[in-house]
């Protein structure tokens, strides 16, 4: 009878163990990252790692596969393969291309595998996009930009990866606003490749051939290099200039105090893209679905800013953190949840 009655309890814990990991959820999500060129790529992938690791609290087992490397579309399009191959559940992707997509989207689609863009969006009708709309961030710095000029100057634009879908969304975005205010002059247009030594470099050459010019728009991962320049130059009182959100910028602007705007992409969009994602996978869905957009298929997350009324405060925010750091935020858990039905 002893033997029995042991032979009972052991097998009603082993009927436990299986109800436990019975009501376990298991998913495996691809992350793609196809330009490493910037620490905000990196300090992306980081939030996106972290973001996974939050949902075993709540019984979720969340495996991540990173494939992060610099490698042109076809290159990506090998990424989005081989994680069909490998089964995943998901992919999120910080894609190269707007279009070049969408056959492999497709045939992630017809694998069952969901597919989410972050921090550029994608025409593929396979795919939704999670992450700021990229117009309006280029915009909002553009608004700043032309309000602190009081509306008229001669200003240039240092831009980013030429043919880069979020670049160019950028580019349409401060465009729509420079042309409602005739008295601002845009005399120059180059790239930098979101690449700071680029940025200064640009900075230094532009001022050698317009030295009166009282504005600079330029894109984050360029603006300290290009800040460098203009005080290189002994030009910080005569010059308004968009900034970034990097913690070595964030000192560089508060302690010279610095006439800076910056919009904020915050490296948690594919963190935010993650979360979205598991509630997805577990069938759950949107109270207003993704629709927004060029093609109609966004999800847009809110841009902070950051001015001369709240930088010390952000800058606060950032104590401790390394040079490289950016500002950042994404939808908690609880956050992403709130916004399912």
């Amino acid at each position: 009878m002893i033997r029995t009655s042991g032979t009972l309890v052991a097998a009603a814990a082993a009927l436990m163990l299986t109800a436990v990991g019975s009501n376990a959820q298991d998913f495996t999500i691809g992350l793609s990252n196809g330009w490493v060129g910037s620490e905000w790529r990196t300090q992306m992938i980081e939030e996106a790692q972290e973001a996974a690791q939050k949902w075993a609290d709540k019984g979720v087992n969340v495996e991540v596969v990173v494939q992060s490397a610099n490698v042109d579309v076809p290159g990506q399009i090998a990424h989005v393969r081989n994680f069909i191959n490998q089964g995943v559940d998901a992919i999120i992707i910080n894609p190269n291309s707007p279009t070049a997509f969408d056959p492999v989207f497709a045939q992630a689609k017809e694998a069952g595998i969901l597919v989410i863009s972050t921090d550029a969006e994608v025409s593929s009708p396979d795919a939704i996009y999670v992450g700021i709309d990229q117009t309006a961030w280029g915009a909002a710095g553009a608004k700043w930009l032309a309000e602190t000029l009081g509306g008229k100057g001669e200003v240039v634009a240092i831009n980013g990866v030429a043919g880069h879908p979020a670049n160019e969304m950028r580019v349409a975005g401060y465009r729509s606003v420079f042309k409602d205010y005739p008295d601002i002059k845009v005399v120059n247009e180059v790239n930098a490749n979101w690449d700071q030594a680029q940025g200064q470099q640009a900075m230094q050459n532009i001022l050698a051939t317009y030295p009166n010019i009282n504005g600079v728009w330029v894109q984050d991962g360029m603006a300290a290099g290009a800040w460098r320049s203009i005080m290189d130059a002994g030009k910080t009182d005569q010059i308004a200039a968009t900034g970034e959100i990097r913690k070595d910028f964030l000192d560089l602007w508060v302690e010279n105090n610095l006439n800076s705007g910056a919009s904020v992409n915050p490296p948690g969009v594919m963190a935010s893209a993650l979360n979205v994602a598991v509630l997805m996978l577990q069938g759950k869905e949107l109270k207003t679905p993704a629709t927004a957009g060029q093609y109609g298929n966004a999800m847009y997350l809110p841009i902070p800013f950051i001015d001369k009324d709240n930088v010390k405060e952000i800058h606060a925010q950032l104590e401790g953190k390394p040079g490289h750091y950016s500002y950042t935020s994404s939808l908690s858990i609880e956050e992403a949840e709130a916004l399912f039905q």
